[in-house]
């Protein structure tokens, strides 16, 4: 009788103990998952992104470049000055570099240069030094009533090489390919060679197929009488964002369309890069600018820290980090 009563009584003190338990860990988890979330902290890789004037109107370095970067050093100026309505004017890629070594402006956002750009340096010993603030792709257009959506590399060699001069050798109609090109030293036809043809020689351009600027080459593709049969080459921001009309459409290179996504990833074939340009002479070598650093550094630093990244994005760019 008496051991049946401590049984009990043990079975009792266990019985308690687990409800105890029991309590405190219903506690435990009713109590976290209800509770309102605190304001976190910023974690080490949460970047606090200021948005004070770094310059002032009338500190801020002088910035040329190509038509294509017209926006994008628009929205670093406003940015940077707290200025709205900010009016930008580029002279376009090649007389942007000789701007540049010229000492005409502080720092031009461009694609990379001619070998004609990169002579006219040496001959004035001006170093330049380049920095990637964009991810950008070199893409093809044509008309949209041409049946052909994608083309290979090769085949885009072909044709501008001369080999290639019907569509229906490329799955089109059997119709003259009409290829367009850009003018020499234009940061187009530059990486046009540079990127696409590369030891392939591209074949001379008609005098009817050379369009001056990268507004003319899809205004010609875009009409229906003379556009059908073209095609042409531009960056995709430029392209996609500026000026890309309704009847015109860009190719998939080797099967993958040009996007935002593509090209961040780094999937898109055709890849290149918008550099901020400088004077070698006008950048320090320290790790960290200080008030002695020119102002040029300082907003070549902007350009590239997480705030000039972000306007980057947010001006529709697809960035480098």
């Amino acid at each position: 009788m008496k051991g049946k009563k401590i049984f009990l009584n043990i079975l009792t003190l266990l019985i308690c103990a687990g409800i105890v338990v029991g309590c405190y860990f219903a506690y435990k988890y009713f109590t976290k998952e209800n509770k309102p979330k605190e304001e976190s902290k910023t974690s080490e890789k949460e970047v606090v992104i200021s948005a004070e004037p770094i310059f002032t109107e009338e500190d801020y370095p002088i910035v040329d470049g190509s038509t294509a970067t017209i926006p994008l050093a628009k929205a670093f100026e406003e940015n940077f000055t707290g200025k709205t309505d900010v009016e930008i004017n580029h002279s376009m890629t090649h007389e942007a570099y000789l701007n540049l070594v010229d000492g005409g402006c502080d720092l031009i956002l461009v694609v990379e240069p001619a070998e004609d750009d990169k002579a006219y340096a040496e001959s004035k010993n001006v170093e330049l030094q380049y920095d990637k603030v964009t991810n950008e792709g070199f893409v093809f257009f044509v008309n949209k009533d041409n049946p052909v959506d994608s083309l290979t590399i090769e085949q885009i060699q072909k044709i501008y090489s001369g080999e290639i001069t019907n569509w229906k050798d490329v799955g089109g109609n059997d119709e003259e390919i009409i290829a367009y090109q850009r003018p020499v030293n234009s940061g187009s036809q530059t990486a046009m060679e540079n990127l696409v043809m590369k030891d392939v020689e591209l074949m001379p351009a008609k005098t009817e197929t050379l369009a001056d600027s990268m507004f003319d080459i899809i205004d010609v593709i875009s009409d229906y009488d003379n556009g059908v049969n073209s095609i042409g080459y531009s960056y995709y921001y430029f392209a996609n964002t500026m000026y890309l009309g309704e009847n015109v459409k860009m190719l998939k290179v080797e099967g993958i369309a040009p996007n935002n996504s593509t090209i961040q990833a780094g999937q898109y074939p055709i890849m290149t890069s918008y550099y901020a340009v400088t004077r070698k002479s006008d950048i320090t070598d320290s790790a960290t600018p200080d008030e002695s650093d020119s102002k040029t550094e300082k907003l070549l630093e902007a350009m590239l820290s997480p705030r000039g990244q972000k306007v980057v994005e947010d001006a529709g760019y697809v960035p480098v980090n």
